[in-house]
């Protein structure tokens, strides 16, 4: 099944972050450190270019990703023009302060009240680019909700005498390579309308039985060798006793219990992608 989720207020919003670029000095764009690549938005990162704007890259839910993936991200980033990449936990107060310190550093003509720093900051839905907003201005003035596309219009904020902060709604692209789109729906960035519980399930099963086994383990107990994705959810469903009528186990329930877990970081601290290509993981 081709994952496709493209609201229409996001032609709306593209159209909006293009317009609003042309007067913005910095670009902060947020991803999700469990998956910076697939969260990281082609449409976003032409427009940047095209208007030659440098970007500060959050890779945010950090304290979720795994500890040894999260460094070779931020060096894969850190290593291309124009851009700083810093990992960060929107729940952070210490790293919200990080985020500012290294705004200033990258634009250092501006941020006096005569020249105000002027950003803009972008992200896939649910990337938590609203918590984000909320801790940075120390007050609660975007939506916060653990749904895609919360926030459906641009907004402009002060940050003190010296700054100012547009917010802008969660964007996605149309026509998303499937593997990127199967990772952004398990990490709910994609509406549940646009996707299968259980196909996304079955994929983030196969990946952590290849790489984090021994999690798998703890949370839900053995995994037969050979096993697979579908195995996975099978194994869920029989530990949280998931059954349908007939005493067939229910994997649509399971698979939702499996994406839950992984989702809030009840399975462990995991990463879906490695910037070498290869999967998150491997050797």
């Amino acid at each position: 099944m081709r994952i496709h989720w493209y609201p229409g207020h996001m032609v709306t919003a593209r159209k909006d972050a293009a317009e609003a670029m042309r007067t913005t000095d910095l670009v902060i764009e947020v991803l999700d450190a469990r998956a910076p690549h697939a969260s990281c938005n082609p449409a976003i990162e032409a427009l940047r270019k095209q208007s030659r704007r440098p970007a500060l890259k959050l890779l945010n839910k950090a304290d979720l990703a795994d500890a040894q993936s999260t460094p070779k991200w931020l060096a894969y980033y850190n290593a291309l023009p124009d851009v700083t990449a810093i990992a960060v936990s929107a729940k952070s107060a210490g790293d919200v302060g990080r985020i500012l310190k290294a705004a200033r550093a990258m634009v250092p003509d501006r941020g006096t009240p005569a020249r105000p720093l002027r950003m803009m900051i972008l992200g896939v839905p649910n990337a938590g680019k609203s918590t984000l907003m909320n801790a940075i201005l120390k007050r609660r003035v975007a939506a916060v909700g653990d749904q895609p596309a919360v926030t459906k219009m641009h907004m402009g904020h002060a940050v003190g005498k010296d700054m100012w902060l547009i917010d802008t709604p969660g964007l996605l692209w149309p026509g998303m390579e499937h593997q990127g789109a199967l990772r952004l729906a398990a990490l709910h960035s994609i509406g549940a309308n646009g996707y299968d519980d259980q196909e996304v399930a079955v994929e983030l099963g196969h990946h952590l039985l290849r790489h984090y086994p021994a999690l798998v383990a703890d949370r839900f107990g053995a995994v037969a060798p050979g096993s697979d994705g579908n195995d996975v959810l099978a194994l869920v469903a029989r530990t949280r006793s998931l059954v349908m009528k007939g005493g067939a186990p229910d994997v649509n329930k399971a698979a939702v219990v499996l994406l839950n877990d992984f989702r809030s970081g009840a399975i462990g601290r995991i990463t879906l992608e490695s910037p070498d290509g290869a999967p998150a993981g491997a050797a």
